[in-house]
């Protein structure tokens, strides 16, 4: 499907809880013991030794130019639509605008569907494709299932979305087009996600929920590969992430540990890692705030931000953890300032974003209120996707009749 050439340095997937060792070769999904993620880990000392950095850069671009890292052993089984290298932009306007003179951005809006979902659904798709899954199934919030259903299509696989009836048009209709079964849901992603759960064991279909099963995180985890390399092989002070599932936030820290043990980084110090929730659902905020290890399924959870409406993540593990270890914040922020930073964004780079990811410069804004960042530190936004997809939600008083 690709022409790579290179191979993959995966040896196992193991369950950080418990330490239990999974067969990679064999189709997986989460510990049944207990009921969390599973995380790959590769010969990360061949890669040190038969892998030049600096060379990687020569290749064609991509996300699968990092394939030593990712988790497909045969690279006629990887399904890509030219996902990944997408920039890291300096926004000097809107710097100096809000007095953050290093402020930059990644922007995902350019992968193929619009998100960044499209890196952890090639990761999981192509692995799935290795071993033989014809039929994949998914909850969504949004952005996920038009990335599931177009990765699918190019695997040749069936695809079954099951996905709020709120979620924004766009995400519908471009998972319809593709011809996956869509399935709108009464509820939120957790009820999505039940229904998708239930029919995948009733029927056989895998399910590529965020976090059951392992290889989203491992497409996610290029950002974190690319954001160093595209600075230099340096790293910001600070990442701010707006977190439903967190799967991005944890693949990013994952990235820059495993950078770390190759000796790639030209750097010691690691960034503070910043998880961005809207006020109306902001479970991680909550459990963060309370020093709690796990988050609690946020009742009645709200707001305008699709991919922040997740109640709870089965990976709410992972990403506290990532959050305390990094030495970051959890910050949570009404729906009124995540439009206003949108239009802010838009007026001062040409930016037009997702409002997930308008989210983190509206938290940046109230980190420097509670003076968390200092003006000479390098901040990175994370933006997620395009605001093209969104235009009912960012243009409320457009669509009112």
């Amino acid at each position: 499907m690709a022409n790579h050439t290179h191979r993959s340095y995966f040896l196992r997937l193991e369950c950080p809880q418990c330490q239990r060792v999974f067969d990679p070769h064999q189709l997986q999904t989460f510990c049944p013991d207990c009921r969390g993620p599973l995380v790959s880990h590769y010969d990360l000392e061949s890669v040190r030794r038969h892998i030049d950095r600096d060379a990687l850069a020569a290749r064609p671009r991509g996300m699968w130019r990092w394939a030593e890292l990712l988790p497909v052993f045969d690279p006629a089984k990887i399904v890509s639509l030219g996902e990944g290298d997408t920039p890291t932009l300096h926004l000097p306007r809107l710097g100096a605008q809000i007095g953050m003179p290093h402020l930059l951005l990644k922007d995902e809006s350019l992968n193929p569907t619009g998100s960044f979902k499209a890196r952890g659904l090639a990761g999981a798709i192509s692995k799935a494709h290795e071993l033989g899954v014809e039929r994949v199934i998914i909850p969504t919030a949004g952005n996920a299932g038009g990335a599931m259903a177009a990765y699918a299509s190019r695997a040749g696989m069936q695809a079954a979305v099951y996905m709020p009836k709120d979620t924004p048009q766009a995400n519908m209709l471009e998972t319809r087009i593709t011809g996956a079964e869509v399935h709108l849901v009464d509820g939120l992603i957790s009820d999505a996600a039940a229904l998708a759960g239930a029919r995948a064991r009733d029927e056989g279909w895998f399910d590529v929920s965020t976090f059951k099963e392992p290889y989203r995180l491992e497409g996610k985890k290029v950002m974190g590969l690319e954001i160093a390399e595209s600075l230099g092989w340096q790293l910001p002070d600070v990442i701010l992430y707006p977190t439903g599932g967190g799967t991005g936030l944890v693949g990013i820290w994952k990235a820059l540990k495993e950078l770390e043990a190759l000796g790639w980084l030209e750097t010691q110090s690691f960034p503070r890692m910043v998880a961005v929730q809207a006020d109306g659902c902001a479970p991680v905020v909550k459990a963060f705030d309370e020093n709690a290890d796990t988050c609690q399924m946020w009742q009645g959870a709200q707001t305008l931000a699709s991919g922040l409406r997740v109640p709870k993540s089965f990976a709410d593990r992972l990403i506290l953890q990532t959050l305390r270890e990094s030495g970051g914040t959890a910050v949570a922020v009404p729906d009124s300032e995540i439009l206003a930073a949108q239009r802010q964004l838009a007026a001062a780079e040409g930016l037009f974003v997702a409002p997930e990811g308008a989210a983190t410069l509206a938290a940046l804004q109230t980190l420097q209120r509670r003076q968390w960042v200092r003006p000479d530190e390098r901040v990175l936004l994370l933006n997620t996707g395009t605001g093209l997809k969104y235009l009912e939600s960012s243009f409320p008083e457009e669509f009112a009749h």
